[in-house]
């Protein structure tokens, strides 16, 4: 691998943080422009269309830009019998990293609008059609990733992401946070794209599901990858997986 284990993680974790302050911050930000919800929705996903892409562009050939735990352990466990894929260690590093910038980016959208910098979020997001919500939107996103993968176009990840989840914000009930991590940094914050504390457990049990269903629909689609191939969306050496995420 080009990088250091070190280097990917401070890339996921720098990543993954600036993707939570485009959300929050840009949630907060439409907010206090208009009291629309359809048009505080619009403005909040086009920001993190924006956002994703230039993240994705940025990090990528660091780390591979996962910003997201579910794919992360999708790329570990598709490539976990090849010489040169993802090894438990490094999935260990990417979550964690994921995870603390997660928070670490509510945090600082936070302070940046003069919010409490932490603030446990009121907004219940509780639910069966949320969570069918969350399930699809992860399933999507895990296919679109993968499979670019397997059809040689993982040059197309960075518009084909952030273009998908631009459009789950508005076909999945759930808005689809569709990532681990995110979740857990979006419970910091209480403002627009906050989620409250009891609501994040069962958001990321549905995300894992759709994971799930996403390895299968891939395998469907797809079939079986080649012994040699390595999980990658957004390729920056020859050898290191790199699926991004939002």
């Amino acid at each position: 691998m080009s990088a250091s284990l070190t280097r990917r993680a401070v890339a996921e974790l720098v990543g993954t943080a600036a993707l939570v302050a485009v959300v929050v911050g840009s949630g907060i930000q439409a907010t206090a422009l208009s009291r629309d919800v359809g048009v505080q929705l619009l403005a909040n996903s086009l920001a993190t269309v924006f956002g994703l892409a230039v993240l994705i562009t940025l990090f990528g050939p660091v780390s591979g830009a996962h910003f997201n735990p579910a794919v992360t352990l999708v790329a570990w466990f598709t490539g976990r019998k090849s010489g040169d894929g993802m090894t438990a260690r490094d999935a260990a590093v990417y979550i964690s990293a994921q995870t603390l910038g997660a928070i670490g980016g509510a945090v600082l959208a936070d302070a940046m609008f003069a919010e409490p910098l932490v603030k446990w979020s009121t907004h219940d997001r509780s639910g069966g059609h949320l969570w069918l919500g969350e399930i699809v939107a992860t399933a999507g996103l895990i296919l679109l990733i993968f499979g670019l993968t397997r059809t040689d176009r993982a040059h197309l990840a960075s518009a084909a992401v952030a273009s998908y989840i631009g459009a789950a914000y508005w076909f999945t009930s759930s808005t689809s946070f569709a990532n681990p991590a995110v979740t857990i940094g979006r419970a910091f914050t209480d403002t627009f794209a906050g989620i409250a504390p009891a609501s994040v457990a069962p958001f990321i049990a549905a995300q894992l599901v759709g994971a799930a269903v996403g390895l299968g629909l891939l395998a469907a689609v797809f079939g079986r990858p080649a012994p040699a191939e390595t999980d990658v969306a957004v390729p920056h050496s020859e050898t290191e997986l790199a699926p991004s995420a939002a």
